[in-house]
């Protein structure tokens, strides 16, 4: 936990880039620091970036409906982190160069949570874990293998809430990391949708 917290400290006193400049919190991340399941987003947003805490908006109420449905928390099921940790400006998709800056605490953090299971919310999540040419409409619902880690790439909720058409899939795939956290983790989950 000592390292743990003394990443969070680095994190949170980041100046790096450009985004420390506009940023009113930086988002290290939420939940259980032992989780089996590490949930990674794009970028704070807007409500994020005011309440400094991850998913918190319109896009963090669907996430944790999903969730719930799921039989997870926060708390303790899951952590919660993003590719960058600074709101870009006007919600845009973090640079590269911003990635690359942020990347290497995601990393750690990954290394030191130990999950069993990744959870990549849509398409940049994906793009910034497994490479470029990765793209989620066609492999979102399918385990990749990441950091030597079982990942699935799911549409990122923000799209269910422009598209409500992507539910149903969004669901069939947390279905599948329902069953593999009972193969891997907890037989006995409980989950009163799966």
């Amino acid at each position: 936990m000592e390292l743990f917290n003394s990443l969070k400290n680095e994190i949170l006193h980041c100046t790096k880039c450009e985004l420390a400049k506009t940023r009113k919190h930086v988002i290290f991340g939420e939940g259980n620091a032992n989780a089996d399941i590490l949930i990674i987003g794009e970028a704070p947003g807007r409500d994020e970036d005011i309440q400094g805490r991850p998913f918190v908006g319109a896009s963090g109420k669907l996430l944790d409906k999903i969730l719930a449905a799921c039989g997870f928390t926060r708390k303790e099921h899951v952590f919660i982190s993003n590719i960058v940790k600074c709101r870009p400006p006007g919600n845009r998709i973090p640079t590269p160069f911003e990635a690359g800056i942020c990347m290497p605490w995601l990393l750690k953090q990954i290394e030191l949570i130990d999950p069993k299971i990744l959870i990549l919310l849509g398409a940049t999540a994906l793009k910034y874990m497994a490479g470029p040419e990765h793209r989620i409409t066609l492999e979102r619902g399918n385990w990749l293998n990441i950091q030597n880690r079982l990942a699935m790439p799911v549409y990122h909720p923000a799209a269910l809430l422009r598209d409500p058409l992507l539910k149903r899939d969004t669901w069939e795939d947390f279905k599948k990391i329902v069953f593999k956290y009972r193969e891997l983790v907890n037989p006995d989950h409980y989950s009163a949708h799966v």
